[in-house]
């Protein structure tokens, strides 16, 4: 016996293939709606795939058609989404909708916003529970957009009950900008050495797209306006990570500590590093949703780890992952800097 119908927009991307995927496991007759219309290899042919524009004025209402029992939105952003939602609560029964953990700021105003000022990096509570503050709304920043997403949801929730999730550091395969490339591709290169700042004890607690999966599955089961982290059950510390990484690859790196911030552009920052900790609170999931992640970090990585070597295979890192390029720079493994200061470091011993 079906469900019901369960509706997902982004069903391409990264945690969609994996929500896609768990909500047939569980009964669901859904529908996979994505700009191209692609069918991931995993999926069933009972899958039904819709190509899609949303921002395409009256694409969504068109496609959506009657309706359905569960809408699951991967990649809104902001007041226009938030309105096309609201403006189909009469088509559908209840939303569960992807928000980010950069929505929080800490009690001096600091946030994801401003980790580029000086002392602009955020000291959250550890770990960070939803009732923690966030930034105002608005349309200038990612995490602006999202809590302004979250804020028009949550007011039209007596029409259109909606679960926020609020999800940490994703992982996992088909990431478009894998922070675990910087690891992998270092171990590729032959790299027998690296510098952490911090003393590698930085930590941006993770979630694999499995277990947002697993998140989007119990609140599609559990109508209700509410807003709940989404994380994994770890959250490792960088140097663990990179000691992880290693394992996978039968590898052995020397870590170099520092005791600080990175002494230059290129010298012992990571896509994690960060002065103090970001880890999130799933006591709230848990007790709401029965949430019990379906995956952890360290058992989850071989799988990772093979899907970016494979994306490696014959091909240059900026053209495999353009979105790493965009977040991080071209200079992510030009290794100049860091062995020019290695070699200080040595001379200083």
């Amino acid at each position: 016996m079906s469900r019901g119908h369960a509706w997902v927009l982004g069903a391409a991307g990264q945690i969609g293939r994996a929500t896609v995927r768990s909500l047939v496991a569980d009964g669901w007759e859904v529908t996979a709606a994505s700009r191209g219309g692609g069918r991931d290899q995993e999926w069933g042919e009972e899958v039904r795939t819709v190509a899609l524009d949303r921002d395409e004025d009256g694409a969504l209402a068109a496609a959506l058609g009657p309706g359905c029992d569960v809408l699951v939105d991967m990649v809104a952003y902001g007041g226009q989404h938030a309105r096309q939602l609201t403006e189909l609560a009469d088509r559908i029964g209840s939303a569960v909708v992807v928000s980010s953990g950069a929505v929080y700021e800490d009690g001096q105003g600091r946030s994801f916003d401003t980790q580029a000022e000086p002392d602009g990096s955020p000291r959250y509570p550890v770990p960070i529970p939803e009732s923690q503050p966030t930034v105002a709304p608005g349309g200038d920043t990612y995490a602006t957009r999202k809590i302004r997403l979250e804020r028009d949801l949550l007011a039209a929730g007596g029409t259109l009950p909606v679960t926020l999730l609020r999800a940490g550091a994703v992982h996992g395969p088909h990431c478009r900008s894998p922070r675990e490339l910087y690891f992998v591709k270092r171990a590729l290169d032959g790299r027998t050495r690296r510098v952490l700042a911090y003393e590698g004890k930085s930590r941006f607690h993770p979630v694999h797209a499995a277990n947002v999966a697993e998140l989007i599955r119990l609140a599609a089961l559990r109508p209700g306006s509410r807003v709940l982290n989404a994380a994994d059950p770890q959250a490792p510390t960088v140097a663990e990570i990179g000691e992880a990484v290693d394992a996978v690859l039968g590898r052995s790196t020397e870590t170099v500590l520092l005791p600080g911030a990175p002494p230059a552009e290129g010298v012992g920052s990571t896509p994690w590093s960060a002065p103090h900790p970001i880890v999130y609170d799933m006591t709230a999931a848990g007790r709401e949703l029965g949430y019990r992640p379906v995956t952890g970090y360290a058992e989850s990585l071989p799988e990772t780890v093979e899907w970016i070597t494979a994306q490696l295979a014959g091909r240059d890192w900026q053209d495999a992952y353009p979105a790493m390029v965009r977040s991080y720079g071209t200079g992510l493994f030009d290794y100049a800097a860091e062995d020019a200061w290695l070699r200080e470091h040595d001379r200083a011993l």
